[in-house]
């Protein structure tokens, strides 16, 4: 009998990986056995899955909570079902649709129920996620249009921004003074400076 392993994955957009680990838990997956990837909505960089990968041996069992753990899209699903049980020979079990455990149904008949409830469902993971993107839009368009206002509101520099800049310039008052007197972070005094320094044309040396 080979290692039992067990993939969480999460974004910055679905934080319920104590659902998941819980989930291994139950299964009996050891913590040292348990590969979890934290990433943003803009990449799908695995660190974690790829070292998992690396490590799982023909007769190894992977478990994960759903299947859209294994891809973002239906193609990158069906591709990393296919690598981790034809190529790497390991079994997969998606706790939360029995169906999907490749230890049942072993003969033609089984893989074939398997590879069409696996086709069926990454398509309707993938089709969801559009739904929602879809919906998320639309409903920015609709409070944009009724004039709701989104990102951080602009923090503008004080009326005396000028004499501060020029005060700071001629070494007056320290750069820590300069930005306790404007009540801006560094950052923004930088980017306000800029702007300051393009509508006066450059240093002003008054």
């Amino acid at each position: 009998m080979g290692n039992i392993y067990g993939y969480v994955r999460v974004s910055s957009t679905d934080q319920n990986e104590d659902r998941q680990l819980d989930a291994m838990h139950e299964a009996g997956v050891a913590e040292k056995h348990i590969y979890m990837d934290k990433q943003s909505g803009k990449n799908f960089e695995r660190p974690q899955y790829r070292r998992m990968v690396r490590k799982l041996k023909p007769g190894d069992l992977l478990y994960i909570l759903s299947i859209d753990r294994l891809g973002r899209n239906y193609e990158e699903i069906l591709k990393q079902w296919r690598v981790l049980t034809k190529e790497s020979g390991v079994d997969i079990c998606v706790l939360d649709m029995p169906l999907l455990d490749t230890r049942n149904g072993k003969d033609l008949m089984g893989t074939f129920i398997a590879d069409l409830v696996l086709q069926i469902l990454s398509f309707v993971a993938q089709n969801e996620r559009e739904n929602i993107r879809k919906r998320q839009a639309e409903g920015i368009a609709a409070a944009k249009a009724r004039g709701v206002a989104f990102g951080r509101p602009t923090v503008e520099a004080p009326e005396n921004f000028g004499e501060i800049v020029r005060t700071w310039e001629r070494k007056e008052i320290t750069f820590e003074e300069a930005l306790k007197r404007s009540h801006l972070s560094e950052s923004t005094f930088y980017r306000r400076l800029r702007e300051f320094r393009l509508v006066h044309g450059g240093r002003d040396k008054k």
